[in-house]
């Protein structure tokens, strides 16, 4: 294993910036896995440090192929990390927003530029990401439809669904986007954690990218084979909204199946106690997100549904 500094932005009053790498093997540049680009990202940042654990181990035991190499960079913000705050501490902007970035523009697109240029030379790339509504997914490997995704690569994974995005305007300044763009198959995993460390599902995504690493004869590691995943579009998916605004109490979970009709979720006037509304499946499917804020507001999207493929 050898740390290194990808990238260092000089302080005026402080410390400088960096950018924390851990690359292990040598040869070609095969595999590079980020963690969190906001501040908040605790669970996608506990992931890459584990990785780098097992990584470390796995070299250490000669299991590493001879001629490849793995750079993981646990994170991007760190500096908001250490403040508690999602977004760049000094001016509000999302890194995850700034790509492919400016070498001479503002601080989070140098930074977006300055890591780009150095992980864009990795054939394959690895986000673990979160999603921008607050939420819980079932886990699973996200692709945007740029005519360069590979669905039979994220299927090496072993999660239960690869899912496809149309980018939108928004999408065309996200790591992923132009990851693929620059030449890289580039993944994000996705596992129902963000601010908190989910266990289960943080041992998910990590042995997912072990899983692929292994199946691509980067590591020699012996996982469960996982799952045969189910490509699924977004588009095709169900947004349910609330149609009122209260405090927000759950009934069913990510990866319930659910018939037209079964109550979701009920909202609860805050004051009285009394249940303002009931959110409903409008149809047969799975509950692939779920909202897990204490509050929710009126119009918000509560779940996102996979409709049922068979009957």
């Amino acid at each position: 294993m050898r740390k290194e500094i990808i990238y260092t932005l000089s302080g005026l009053y402080r410390d400088d910036f960096r950018v924390t790498g851990y690359r292990f093997g040598k040869g070609e540049k095969c595999c590079c896995i980020i963690g969190s680009l906001r501040g908040d990202e605790i669970q996608q940042l506990y992931m890459c440090g584990q990785l780098v654990r097992v990584l470390a181990h796995l070299e250490k035991k000669g299991d590493f192929a001879h001629d490849r190499e793995v750079l993981v960079i646990p994170s991007l913000n760190s500096f908001s990390t250490n403040i508690g705050r999602r977004f760049w501490c000094l001016d509000n902007t999302d890194i995850n927003r700034m790509f492919p970035g400016d070498p001479n523009g503002e601080t989070t697109q140098r930074i977006a530029a300055g890591v780009l240029e150095e992980i864009r030379q990795y054939q394959y790339g690895v986000q673990f990401a979160s999603f921008y509504i607050p939420g819980v997914f079932v886990p699973h490997v996200r692709m945007m439809k740029t005519c360069k995704e590979n669905t039979s690569l994220a299927n090496l994974f072993g999660l239960p669904y690869v899912v496809l995005r149309t980018p939108t305007a928004m999408d065309k300044s996200t790591l992923n986007y132009n990851w693929q763009f620059s030449g890289t198959a580039a993944f994000s995993v996705y596992t129902n954690a963000t601010e908190t460390i989910d266990e289960n599902t943080a041992e998910q995504g990590i042995s997912a990218v072990l899983r692929f690493l292994s199946r691509m004869g980067i590591i020699k590691y012996k996982c469960h084979g996982g799952y045969m995943g189910t490509i699924i579009d977004e588009d095709d998916m169900m947004t349910v909204k609330s149609d009122c605004a209260g405090i927000y109490r759950e009934v069913c979970h990510i990866g319930d199946e659910v018939h037209k009709g079964d109550v979701l979720a009920r909202v609860i006037h805050p004051y009285e106690g009394t249940v303002e509304g009931e959110i409903t499946a409008p149809m047969d499917g799975i509950i692939f997100f779920s909202h897990k804020k204490p509050l929710v507001t009126q119009d918000a999207p509560v779940f996102k549904m996979i409709k049922r493929l068979h009957k």
